[in-house]
């Protein structure tokens, strides 16, 4: 497959990943690990892992966000600007629609009903996808993300520690761990 096959097959693949994915950006992660991981094989599964907290960490929509990591690990600049298209085409073009007979949906009851029963179907993705991220993250490591997790959660629960702090402050042990605790994670 020649290398414009595979990028207007990662064009497709964004395009159809975002049309027809409800939920937001936590929702189509998992499906992009479903479609890049297991079905094309393009990238690993600790890549992807990796994609999704660079993805989640950084300002903007985290469907963008990986869909740029995605396309730039595979194809560089030129992946990144397919991947963002395919993502960003499909929503673009719904919420036009929708605002142009934005009257029309508001009023219709069988709409709002509708929007209702997705919201539910939205939450058991999301719930979904945390459990397979928590399980990806936690399987294999040792004591360490384990006690981060924990002293993470309990500075931001129980002493209300914004949670920009919490994230500052493990990039620093992160770039301390990196220097002078070795090359690989616990």
């Amino acid at each position: 497959m020649s290398k414009s096959q595979k990028l207007f097959k990662l064009f497709i693949n964004t395009l159809t990943l975002s049309a027809f994915t409800f939920g937001g950006g936590y929702v189509i992660l998992s499906l992009m690990e479903s479609t890049f991981v297991k079905k094309l094989g393009w990238i690993n599964k600790e890549e992807m892992l990796d994609m999704t907290a660079i993805a989640q960490s950084s300002p903007g929509a985290v469907a963008i966000n990986a869909s740029i990591s995605v396309g730039y690990k595979l194809f560089g600049f030129v992946g990144a600007l397919v991947a963002t298209l395919g993502t960003v085409i499909p929503p673009l073009v719904i919420i036009s629609v929708i605002s142009y007979f934005y009257d029309a949906f508001i009023s219709n009851k069988y709409i709002a009903l509708v929007l209702k029963g997705m919201q539910a179907g939205v939450g058991a993705l999301i719930i979904n996808v945390v459990i397979d991220m928590t399980h990806e993250v936690i399987l294999g490591k040792g004591f360490l993300i384990y006690g981060i997790f924990f002293i993470s959660f309990i500075l931001n629960v129980f002493f209300h520690v914004n949670i920009i702090y919490i994230i500052l402050g493990l990039i620093i042990f992160g770039i301390v761990y990196s220097f002078f605790g070795g090359n690989h994670a616990s």
